[in-house]
């Protein structure tokens, strides 16, 4: 057998000097950066009311250390921010210019930064708890969070699973209902991934056996699980809501020593039992999926699974086995709703998360560290909006409550694009 010549690099455009002409990358990210640094430094900071200050709380009562409130001077702290923000910008437009992309460690300072500027903006002539808004906004990433990793499970095997939605919702459903029946909120816990797994095979049984369109499959598993939740609830659940719908709830866990620790501690090591299983499943994942023989499988057949075929993989059975076990993520992230934070059952009570999880995954490369973080920021924006909303903050009530949905569709419409998914995703595969 005659050796393959290797794959020839396409020839460089050359300059009139013979020398390669450097390629310029794209510039909508930085363009993007430079004019939200613009926004920051004239809104937030020369915009700003001088003399104002901005109140943060940094300690609880329980903390082992105590420490007085920090006390901001809006205006010199938001132009400073501003000016690093910009000059950030301006490091990414002439990283672009020079053919190469801005670093990730930059994006991720330059979001912290400028989180930072509006939170000090927009709590002028207030105060707020820090610790209660990072402890909020790490529990409210969790559904997101559990719901990215799903759709990973599934897109990384090649199915496009739209239906997050619906696992979220009936893994909500059946949390709710069997630890309100036994009494025991980690029979809930162990009843949301069931729920999800059942939704689960309908979702492969569709698109892997029978090859039918992976978006329309989703959707329409999406208003199956929204129609049979709530006439469930309706029929069922609220006649008998104090036996049927009135679950126990996780109750958060001190980690000794650590939780003691002011703002890491209660934010990170004072949560229930869904964020602790949250950060041991973002690191099985990231080992799974790129550490092992299985994961390079996965991953195989996601990006091309006539050639993984060839090597003697089954192909559809690695899909089956993914989306089966990411509906059964995502379910568990449903489990959140009900015995994690609200304590009830209530219809839709998912309220379109299961898309942000989608985009959070997007978002995220496709990868579970980039998903956690994608979820987080969602979960901060959300956070946000309901603390903001009893502060007198000079923006409409409307549009905080927006904000979650806002920065959805803004972050994956400027972002998404410089990124590239499985390259089988939702191509159904019919072994020839």
């Amino acid at each position: 057998m005659t050796a393959l010549a290797p794959a020839q690099k396409p020839a460089e455009p050359l300059a009139a000097n013979g020398s390669p002409v450097a390629r310029r990358a794209p510039l909508r990210i930085p363009v993007l950066l430079g004019i939200l640094a613009v926004v920051a430094l004239g809104v937030f900071g020369f915009g700003a009311k001088s003399g104002e200050t901005s109140t943060f709380a940094i300690s609880l009562r329980s903390d082992a250390v105590q420490f007085d409130p920090w006390v901001v001077s809006v205006r010199p702290t938001t132009i400073a921010l501003g000016v690093v923000l910009v000059a950030l910008a301006a490091w990414s437009i002439w990283l672009a210019l020079r053919g190469r992309t801005s670093p990730w460690w930059l994006l991720a300072l330059y979001g912290l930064l400028w989180a930072s500027s509006f939170l000090v903006w927009i709590v002028a002539g207030s105060s707020t708890s820090l610790v209660d808004l990072l402890q909020g906004s790490l529990l409210l990433a969790v559904p997101l969070a559990f719901g990215a990793f799903g759709g990973l499970l599934c897109e990384r095997a090649g199915v496009v699973n739209i239906a997050i939605e619906g696992q979220l919702l009936v893994g909500a459903f059946a949390a709710a209902v069997v630890a309100s029946v036994t009494g025991n909120v980690y029979a809930g816990l162990v009843a949301a991934p069931v729920a999800g797994y059942l939704l689960g095979l309908l979702l492969a049984l569709f698109t892997v056996k029978y090859a039918v369109n992976q978006i329309i499959v989703g959707v329409v598993l999406n208003v199956l699980a929204v129609g049979l939740t709530s006439f469930l609830f309706n029929a069922v659940l609220k006649p008998n809501s104090s036996t049927l719908n009135s679950p126990p709830r996780l109750d958060p866990i001190a980690i000794p020593l650590v939780s003691k620790i002011p703002l890491v501690g209660p934010v990170f090591f004072r949560q229930n039992l869904l964020v602790y299983l949250l950060y041991g499943a973002v690191f099985l994942l990231t080992w799974l999926l790129f550490r092992t023989r299985w994961g390079l499988r996965v991953r195989a057949v996601g990006e091309h699974p006539s050639a993984a075929d060839t090597v003697g993989i089954d192909v559809n059975r690695t899909r089956w086995r993914n989306v089966v076990a990411g509906s059964s993520t995502a379910g568990l992230g449903g489990a959140f709703f009900t015995i994690g934070y609200v304590g009830a059952f209530g219809p839709e009570m998912s309220g379109g998360r299961g898309y942000i999880a989608l985009a959070a995954m997007i978002l995220g490369r496709w990868t579970p560290v980039g998903s956690l973080g994608a979820a987080l920021l969602f979960g901060f924006a959300s956070k946000l909006a309901s603390v903001l909303s009893v502060l007198d903050t000079p923006l409409p009530s409307q549009f905080l409550l927006m904000l979650p949905y806002v920065l959805t569709i803004f972050a994956v419409a400027g972002f998404v694009g410089r990124v590239r998914g499985p390259a089988a995703a939702g191509v159904p595969y019919v072994k020839g």
